[in-house]
């Protein structure tokens, strides 16, 4: 149970935090990319570009803030994702997925989940057209499940490993090297005119 001063301050900090990663998504190339030197009649680039469907299961609380936090990283770097919100507390997750379909959120980017992560957990695992699995606040065993689930499927898994007073430092929730994880870089070799 939270107050309103408290739901006030977490509605206001994921605000923030969506607007800090939107600031990042016109300079994720420029930061991650970059021209390399060789030597011959060619340019060579490296450029990030997004892996595809991140599947994201968030944390029980803080309930929106971690929510917003975890499906931006992926999101910014051009990623869609598949959300499995808070189950003890779900209304911030379903709310904000109605927020996206009526808003300017192409369909299919987001995608809103309610239920219960040991009954999702093995889908993310093994289901083979999400190509990552971005999660905070499992277990041991459910950690070992989604590892092993994964290995089959080359799936990449990341963890948020940060305590619940740490969701507001931007350093640790919100630096570019959050986005990184959900890139794949491409190096691209192009002639120069002599």
């Amino acid at each position: 149970q939270v107050t309103t001063v408290q739901a006030k301050s977490e509605v206001d900090a994921s605000v923030d935090r969506l607007v800090t990663f939107a600031g990042w998504t016109d300079k994720i190339q420029q930061l991650l990319g970059c021209s390399n030197p060789v030597s011959g009649d060619y340019y060579n680039f490296t450029i990030p570009q997004p892996q595809g469907v991140v599947g994201v299961i968030s944390p029980q609380s803080p309930s929106l803030l971690a929510f917003v936090t975890m499906i931006s990283a992926p999101l910014c770097a051009g990623n869609s994702v598949v959300v499995l919100g808070s189950s003890k507390h779900p209304l911030p997750a379903a709310i904000f997925g109605e927020i996206c379909q009526t808003s300017d959120v192409p369909p299919g980017v987001i995608n809103v989940l309610t239920g219960f992560t040991n009954e999702l957990l093995e889908h993310y695992a093994t289901h083979r057209e999400i190509a990552a699995v971005f999660t905070s606040g499992l277990s041991k065993q459910d950690r070992k499940l989604l590892e092993i689930g994964s290995a089959d499927s080359l799936k990449r898994v990341r963890y948020l490993d940060i305590e619940l007073e740490e969701w507001d430092d931007l350093n640790k929730t919100a630096s570019p090297w959050n986005i990184e994880p959900f890139v794949e870089m491409k190096t691209i070799w192009h002639p120069s005119a002599c």
